[in-house]
């Protein structure tokens, strides 16, 4: 959800959602899902063109994987041929980024 305002104010809202979905061909091995929402409010001022933002990503710090597969690796101590696991890249904690922006 978007919001773009006459006055100069604009905004939105956003969620994404990853459901569980299949992480070899057999599907007998699933990734669990992921549900992430981003916020952005801002100011755009006309003379000169500037505008300023405030931006929240993951609002609600959600404990969810951004990304999952599943491959076979090895550590030290770990059999040659590797052990078959799901491996993960965890979502970013909830942060907050402040910009401006100035067009000519």
């Amino acid at each position: 959800m978007a919001i773009d305002l006459p006055s100069g104010w604009f905004g939105s809202f956003r969620g994404r959602y990853f459901g569980p979905r299949p992480l070899i061909e057999d599907g007998s091995v699933e990734s669990k899902e992921s549900l992430i929402f981003n916020a952005r409010i801002g100011y755009r001022f006309k003379k000169p063109e500037i505008e300023v933002a405030v931006q929240v990503l993951n609002v609600f710090d959600a404990k969810d994987n951004d990304i999952e597969y599943f491959y076979a690796s090895r550590l030290q101590g770990e059999p040659a041929e590797g052990v078959e696991d799901i491996h993960l890249r965890a979502a970013e904690p909830r942060a907050v980024r402040v910009s401006a922006t100035y067009r000519f």
